[in-house]
């Protein structure tokens, strides 16, 4: 799958041989199921052997961070992080994905390894069931590509 706006790519063995992680929350689970869904079949569509998937689904979005960096200790070459978290009537949305987005940028870079963002955050659920939607260019899909060109585009510098 092509998302709108960007190239076709087509996998090469850095990218196909690599470990993945895929983390996912249990947290919204009708919008992360599908994204985690279409990530696994982004990655495998592409070439990549399902024994070289590693899947682990965490309580929420907080907790991501933490589990990213436990998985590349662990020989994983990059995480998919998926979550959604959806805006309620208290702050604790902002504090929840910001933290989450600081947390997995800061594991990527400790790391020197790919750590995608696939966490929604949205204002409705009808946002992240539209983002979510295979048809609609399902982010999943999306981070689970970004994931295998980033390894390429990493192997070549």
């Amino acid at each position: 799958m092509t998302p709108k706006g960007k190239k076709e790519f087509k996998a090469s063995n850095a990218s196909i041989n690599a470990k993945y992680g895929l983390l996912s929350t249990q947290w919204n689970k009708f919008v992360v199921d599908v994204m985690l869904e279409s990530a696994e079949k982004e990655l495998t569509s592409q070439g990549v052997e399902p024994n070289n998937i590693v899947k682990i689904e965490v309580p929420g979005a907080y907790e991501l961070p933490l589990a990213a960096k436990r998985m590349l200790e662990n020989d994983i070459d990059a995480v998919i992080a998926l979550g959604a978290v959806i805006k309620g009537e208290t702050p604790h949305f902002d504090f929840v994905s910001s933290s989450c987005a600081n947390g997995l940028t800061r594991v990527s870079l400790d790391a020197n390894k790919p750590v995608l963002f696939g966490v929604l955050t949205t204002e409705t659920e009808e946002q992240a069931i539209q983002r979510a939607d295979p048809k609609e260019g399902n982010k999943g899909a999306e981070v689970a590509q970004s994931a295998m060109e980033l390894l390429e585009q990493l192997a070549s510098l």
